[in-house]
């Protein structure tokens, strides 16, 4: 159905234009603003990868203190995400971001000053506490404002910001640790913590004054364009039908399960690769944070690339099954050549960017996949539960990496453990999704 077509038909060409003139304005009105602070989020999540390429010896910490420390960010995530929500729906929007954005930066600050595992094992799972709410608060945030038809151009354009993130954190985090590095007495993986988590601090300020909770409330739509929004909307919901038992739905049906085992295996090897690849490249050689900052920089980049064009190849040929399993097989084989090809730093680094080239172009189109089983409100169920209880592989990847890194000295056995189990998405995706997309369970 077109956007045209979903208004009444006694709707004429002034309703319809006004209607796409209120979207257009809705859309930079929050769009731009949410995905800066999808940015934040993102550089103050992922910052420890490089922050740990000095903090480890200032602290004296193992890998495998790292390794926790680094996953424990998502069982705070884990716990807190469905809780965090439920509060957005009874306070707004506006407060519940502000609170969000605010709470994860002043945890970001407070990093700066970990001395011992156990602050540093508090502080993440308070990041992770803090940062839940975000990414699903602002997907059923946009719900008020998009119909279903209109709704996943917004999460693209919402989701984009992640790889912008990874284009300039590297850079961002060399520049910092490198230039202030001894300044005020403070090492610079301490100037990191606070100099990303101070624009957070400010974000969240400027969203309780920029952020409007519903379009009702939106002194920058006009009357008519508040109300054809609001219609248009409305007649949405009607159409999706009654969803107060979508939950105990999606946890009933075993393809979803099978979901979640899919998605737990891309995201193991996207966690491990966002915490540990800045420490790979040093292995590799490269001793300078800026010169590492850069080579992740144009890793990420590339990532990025891999994520549109498999994403486009996948709507043009309308398949998504095997352009979300080959897409893992290509990352798990980069990250097996990059266990076992260490010696070889041409070889080894390019394999690390094959490894997040693969895994990152399976993550957009893997979503698709959902759609296989669940239609209208279970979807929305599903995706949920399959996206919190998945992540939990972002706490136990991490983890498992830093033990064995201090067990044996090397990264070799857990990459290729990440590799194996990444390996397996191919497999599981042939075993258990259709090839045709109409299919439900």
């Amino acid at each position: 159905m077109t956007h045209a077509a979903a208004l009444p038909a006694s709707s004429g060409a002034d309703e319809r234009s006004t209607l796409e003139r209120a979207y257009s304005r809705i859309t930079w009105r929050l769009i731009p603003f949410l995905a800066t602070l999808w940015v934040l989020a993102w550089l103050d999540r992922v910052n420890i990868g490089y922050a740990k390429l000095q903090m480890l010896d200032d602290l004296a910490f193992s890998e495998a203190v790292y390794g926790l420390g680094a996953g424990i960010f998502f069982l705070g995530y884990f716990f807190f995400e469905v809780p965090s929500n439920l509060l957005l729906e009874k306070i707004g929007a506006r407060k519940t971001i502000m609170r969000i954005t605010i709470g994860w930066g002043l945890v970001c600050i407070a990093q700066m000053f970990v001395k011992t595992p156990g602050m540093f094992y508090f502080l993440r799972f308070l990041l992770g506490v803090f940062e839940a709410g975000f990414y699903p608060g602002i997907i059923l945030y946009l719900t008020y404002w998009y119909p279903t038809t209109r709704r996943a151009r917004a999460f693209g354009l919402f989701m984009s910001a992640t790889a912008l993130a990874g284009v300039i954190g590297g850079p961002l985090a060399g520049a910092i640790m490198t230039g202030l590095h001894g300044l005020n007495g403070w090492s610079g993986w301490q100037w990191l913590f606070l100099i990303e988590g101070i624009p957070s601090v400010l974000a969240g300020v400027v969203t309780m004054f920029y952020l409007t909770n519903k379009p009702q409330e939106a002194k920058w739509l006009s009357a008519e364009e508040k109300r054809l929004v609001l219609a248009d909307i409305e007649r949405d919901h009607g159409q999706l039908g009654d969803r107060e038992h979508s939950f105990l739905s999606a946890l009933r049906n075993p393809k979803i399960w099978l979901l979640v085992l899919i998605f737990f295996c891309v995201i193991g090897a996207n966690s491990s690769l966002t915490f540990f690849a800045p420490t790979l490249v040093k292995q590799l050689g490269f001793t300078s944070t800026m010169q590492i900052g850069w080579i992740m920089s144009a890793i990420y980049l590339l990532g990025a690339a891999g994520m549109i064009l498999n994403g486009r190849h996948s709507d043009r040929k309308k398949e998504a099954r095997l352009h979300c399993g080959v897409a893992a097989l290509v990352g798990a084989v980069g990250l097996t050549v990059v266990a076992l090809v260490s010696d070889n730093t041409a070889v080894a680094l390019a394999a690390l960017a094959v490894a997040v080239v693969g895994t990152m172009s399976a993550i957009p189109v893997f979503w698709q996949l959902p759609s296989y089983f669940l239609s209208g409100s279970a979807a929305a169920a599903g995706i949920a539960l399959i996206n919190s209880i998945a992540n939990l592989a972002g706490f136990g990847a991490p983890w498992m990496l830093g033990v064995v890194k201090t067990n044996t000295g090397s990264f070799t056995g857990g990459l290729l453990a990440v590799a194996a189990i990444e390996a397996l998405t191919l497999l599981i995706i042939l075993a258990v999704i259709p090839r045709r997309m109409n299919t439900r369970a």
